[in-house]
């Protein structure tokens, strides 16, 4: 009691610090008991309990009542393996601070956490350091949550439906096993912080160029070969960590190409010189088809592609200070891409610029992959 006492005398009468305690679990409960109760009669209502590092296996069942304006709770550095029921008597908590337990299992979030009133006051949520393998489907129904951490866990996917957390600002998703980054993910408005490095991210979805609002993108220690175009978009980026990566450091030509079908060359010249047609003209599938078409980048080109295209690596400027190797679609191994400042007067001329556009490119490049 005379530790326990110390320790609230100097957090000041809104916070109650109890880390590190040397009290059993048990001795805690019945602390925190007492202390509920004393609240209870107060003036000026408990929003902050730390209680990190006291080896708890379970969330003190003295939470269920007492202390039903608290806005921050800090059971970081525990043996938990859930969150137990006593977390939804919580009903103003903004901000909840998990990291370094056991949770992970199916029931490691509190049934009908979905339905409480958390769904509006929670704001921030620290899951980092767990065992989690997948998000648990309750968390995506956080609607009012700003921030979420959950590196250092073992998750394997994003799931699609992170798209439910219009509000969020900040996602680390650090140091797990994720290989692919949703398209989904360019659906959250406010995205201001994404954090996705060590993992095994082998690629980028262009719809990430959506984010508008991103200012920092972490994508270091991943597995990232290019980067796609569409990320030239992200005007109001500041920070990109790509450090880690194989990325490549030269000019890749023509990676793939396979022959245009029948189908695609006559799509093309129809396209191209501009026939006209009407939709009582053509089957609907070829009405369809002909709507897919693709401008090919070069605009010195003028020409489209439908399924088949040439795939090239091109070191492009972004921001005024880095060169990135960014993925371009061209219609044709004859097309030369936009981006291309080297001469094509004759072959070996042609292949010195490279050289040196590479060797530019991997001095300036260092900059933006050391991050």
């Amino acid at each position: 009691m005379d530790e326990a006492g110390a320790a609230v005398a100097t957090a000041g009468e809104a916070e109650l610090n109890w880390s590190r305690l040397s009290l059993s679990p048990e001795t805690l409960e019945s602390e925190l008991e007492a202390r509920g109760e004393e609240r209870r009669g107060a003036r000026e209502a408990l929003l902050r309990l730390l209680l990190p590092h006291n080896r708890l296996v379970s969330l003190p069942r003295a939470l269920g009542s007492g202390f039903q304006h608290l806005q921050l709770l800090d059971v970081s550095g525990n043996a938990l393996t859930t969150l137990g029921p006593e977390l939804l008597a919580l009903r103003g908590l903004r901000t909840l601070l998990a990291k370094n337990n056991r949770l992970g299992g199916p029931s490691a979030l509190p049934k009908g956490l979905a339905q409480s009133s958390l769904c509006r006051s929670l704001q921030v949520l620290n899951l980092s350091g767990n065992c989690f393998q997948e998000m648990p489907a309750s968390l995506l129904e956080l609607r009012a949550l700003q921030t979420l951490s959950m590196g250092g866990n073992q998750l394997q996917s994003i799931p699609a439906e992170i798209e439910n957390l219009q509000s969020l600002e900040c996602l680390y998703l650090g140091g797990n096993f994720i290989k692919e980054i949703p398209p989904e993910l360019a659906n959250l408005p406010s995205l201001t912080y994404l954090v996705l490095c060590d993992n095994k991210i082998q690629s980028v979805p262009p719809q990430l160029s959506q984010l508008h609002s991103l200012r920092s993108l972490s994508l270091h220690n991943n597995l990232l070969t290019y980067l796609p175009r569409e990320i030239l978009n992200l005007i109001h980026l500041e920070e990109l960590s790509l450090r880690g990566n194989p990325l490549v450091v030269r000019f890749v030509r023509d990676l793939t190409y396979d022959p245009p079908t029948l189908l695609e060359l006559a799509a093309r010249t129809i396209k191209i010189r501009n026939i006209s047609y009407t939709p009582y003209d053509l089957p609907g599938n070829l009405l369809r088809y002909l709507g897919l078409a693709s401008n090919c980048p070069n605009p010195k080109c003028g020409g489209v592609y439908f399924d088949c295209c040439v795939r090239q690596i091109k070191f492009v400027d972004f921001c005024g200070k880095y060169r990135l190797p960014l993925m371009h679609y061209l219609c044709s191994p004859e097309c030369s891409s936009p981006c291309s400042s080297a001469s094509h007067s004759s072959t070996s001329q042609s292949e010195s610029d490279s050289e040196d556009e590479a060797s530019v490119a991997a001095h300036r490049m260092q900059k933006v992959l050391l991050g």
